[in-house]
């Protein structure tokens, strides 16, 4: 008798899962935030957490953790991808990158000039002028897979490329324009913490333990310097070595890239997005989406990003100096131009460093534009993706 293996079905291996959880941990939050329970997600988000040593002090409320903390190993993920890319990836071939590079900088520009028109009246308004200039990436692949096996290879490598650059921008953003008053003692500390990475790197250390200490060390100091704490994660990955000449088939960084990617897909972004994403709707009226912060947010990632895109990309074909990829045309193009303008994630990363400290809140809620220039984006994106890959499935059958 012939037996037969039965594969099981297993969610976390699903491209869209980590999408999907997004989703959840949204809706959740959202939930939450609009029931009885709302007194106890405040409670939880403020919950003080401290750790002290001596004079020493680290103290912050659980969302500043997870926005603080947790954020930094996504950064470590997002500058090993880089990395790797850079080295290994696509990212070595001029040719290819040259489209999603100029799609990438129409995509952060025109969004940041949309929002700008709207707010440069109001000098507290214009601290949140990158929100709308970012891609989740994780949303806009997981839509792709909606979509089935039309989508060609060239869609999805050319919006993962897209949204490398995006976070490429977006740290250099953080670093420029969201730093705080600096501390000439922990830069030094961070400097000499990135010394003895470079010494490692160098020396070919591959032990990822003794990286990962001196990357805590490193968060603290940048921490306490004054700049953004999540942005040691891309300095860490930077010194993360990708081959050593002791064992040339092992890669550190893969292996540690390996690791972070379920903890950073299934954990830390959905724990992100349930703890920032808990929007009061009670009483909310017209006048709440109107206003020019969220209004200029949603108008910047539904019509920003996918004019940006298209047009930088349409004049980067037009010249020359770029290529369409193998099985896209202008419409899959729009349409991938579209869903990039899901800002989800990193929108709301950057939201959280524009007003946080600000007080604004209670005038105005800068998620609402998020959230509803993210969702008419993947909507529309969706459609307008389903039906050119259909049209052009069928003109390539005749």
């Amino acid at each position: 008798m012939r037996s037969e293996k039965i594969k099981r079905y297993n969610f976390f291996d699903n491209e869209s899962a980590g999408g999907i959880l997004l989703i959840l941990a949204t809706i959740a939050a959202m939930a939450i935030a609009n029931s009885p329970l709302a007194h106890y997600y405040d409670m939880l988000i403020n919950v003080p957490v401290g750790i002290y040593a001596g004079e020493f002090e680290i103290s912050k409320p659980v969302l500043l953790w997870i926005n603080d903390g947790l954020m930094a190993i996504f950064f470590l993920a997002v500058g090993l991808e880089l990395k790797r890319e850079i080295l290994e990836g696509e990212l070595t071939k001029p040719k290819k990158i040259i489209l999603p590079l100029l799609g990438a900088t129409g995509g952060m520009l025109v969004p940041a000039l949309i929002y700008i028109a709207l707010n440069w009246k109001d000098p507290v308004a214009m601290q949140g002028w990158a929100i709308p200039s970012a891609t989740d990436i994780a949303f806009a692949l997981g839509i792709l897979t909606l979509l089935g096996k039309d989508v060609p290879i060239g869609l999805k490598l050319f919006l993962a490329t897209l949204a490398i650059f995006d976070d490429i921008g977006a740290i250099i953003i953080i670093a420029l324009f969201y730093t705080q008053k600096l501390s000439l003692i922990a830069l030094l500390i961070a400097l000499g913490m990135m010394l003895i990475l470079y010494f490692l790197n160098r020396r070919g250390f591959t032990s990822l333990t003794t990286y990962a200490f001196i990357g805590v060390i490193l968060w603290i100091a940048v921490l306490k310097s004054g700049v953004h704490a999540t942005l040691t994660g891309v300095l860490l990955a930077f010194f993360i070595p990708m081959r050593t000449a002791a064992e040339p088939h092992r890669s550190p960084l893969r292996q540690l890239e390996h690791d972070l990617d379920r903890s950073v897909t299934f954990v830390i972004l959905p724990l992100f997005a349930f703890a920032n994403a808990g929007i009061t709707l009670q009483g909310l009226s017209l006048d709440a989406f109107l206003h020019p912060v969220p209004l200029g947010i949603a108008l910047g990632l539904f019509l920003g990003k996918q004019t940006g895109i298209f047009f930088f990309s349409w004049l980067g074909i037009r010249l020359g100096i770029a290529s369409l990829p193998y099985g896209m045309n202008w419409r899959i193009l729009y349409g991938a131009s579209v869903l990039a303008g899901i800002g989800f994630t990193m929108s709301l990363f950057i939201a959280s460093l524009a007003f946080e400290k600000s007080g604004v809140n209670t005038i105005f809620d800068e998620r609402l534009g998020i959230m509803s220039g993210s969702l008419l984006s993947g909507v529309t994106g969706y459609l307008i993706l389903k039906y050119a890959l259909r049209s052009f499935k069928k003109s390539h059958q005749t």
